[in-house]
């Protein structure tokens, strides 16, 4: 069972011809508000593309923006450990998503905020611990190493980008990055197989947009392609990947099955629009992975090449 703590977002989401530079003003073509949040898309992920037993620690305000998220999470059969914020709003994020999928997003972290330490429950029965970067970094390190202790692994989305402190480092199991992320983790950035050497993380996974993913375990490499879709909204589509990558691990795959099934539930999740509305089920995954069951070779050795393993 995967205990994911974490944020939950409403998220304002305009669809736009483009993503606005600076100063910029951008006639938008559509409004829709979508249940999101780091933490909540990666426990419905877990629950519904990984289909496994799922709980999720979570700070919602005493406002309206907080049902759709309980709605949402209930519906994917995620069980909530909710805190209730006396003096903040429901979180909420801003998103533009530009005609090509791409997306710039502003959150206001609001309840997520109200998470402290003393908020974890009783860890029994847990395997994974899964966790990001949109609450308090004193709760994360906290619950990290309190996971530690109990003998549960610890997956860590290190996003937002942030340094992180060593002690929080040394009780992750699991970390999940893109190229930005990794690079704002270590003292000297270089190429992504430099930044790698830097961190001590026994396991780390660096997603690489519509190329695929990229894993160090120990000293060993391991690669996964993307899979072909036409998308229309990356949004919430790296979410999709951790909370899937977790619930994989918790039902014993290895690192490359897990990196497969989480790749295919991502760009499952490009073709639709929304978060958490366009996480896949796991037959829609299943389907994905039986339609193209083989990493074409070109695409496996130009994806290795370009991560600079040869």
């Amino acid at each position: 069972m995967i205990l994911v703590a974490g944020s939950a977002n409403l998220d304002f989401v305009v669809r736009a011809p483009h993503i606005p530079a600076p100063g910029q003003t951008v006639l938008g073509q559509d409004f829709k508000t979508y249940p999101g949040g780091k933490g909540a898309n990666q426990a419905v992920a877990c629950a519904k593309a990984g289909a496994a037993a799922t709980q999720m620690l979570l700070a919602l305000g005493q406002d309206a923006y907080a049902e759709p998220l309980r709605r949402s999470l209930h519906a994917a059969k995620v069980q909530l450990n909710q805190v209730l914020a006396h003096d903040q709003p429901t979180g909420c994020a801003f998103i533009c998503v530009a005609d090509n999928a791409d997306n710039a997003i502003t959150v206001a972290p609001g309840a997520n905020l109200c998470l402290q330490p003393h908020h974890l429950p009783d860890l029994a029965g847990f395997s994974h611990l899964l966790m990001q970067l949109e609450i308090p970094l004193a709760t994360v390190t906290a619950y990290a190493l309190a996971a530690r202790a109990q003998g549960v692994k610890v997956v860590l989305n290190a996003a937002p980008a942030q340094p992180l402190p060593a002690e929080l480092l040394d009780a992750v199991d699991l970390l999940i990055v893109n190229e930005g992320e990794l690079a704002a983790l270590v003292p000297h950035a270089g190429s992504l197989i430099v930044n790698l050497a830097q961190l001590a993380v026994g396991c780390v996974v660096v997603t690489l947009g519509q190329r695929g993913s990229l894993a160090r375990l120990g000293n060993t490499f391991f690669v996964q392609t993307a899979f072909a879709v036409e998308a229309v909204d990356t949004t919430g589509a790296g979410d999709t990947f951790c909370g899937v990558l977790a619930a994989a691990l918790d039902q014993g795959q290895s690192i490359t099955q897990a990196m497969r099934q989480a790749s295919a539930a991502a760009a499952l999740a490009c073709t639709r629009p929304g978060a958490q509305s366009s996480i896949p089920s796991t037959a829609d995954v299943a389907a994905l992975l039986a339609a193209q069951p083989d990493q074409p070779a070109e695409k496996l050795q130009a994806l290795r090449a370009w991560c600079g393993l040869g």
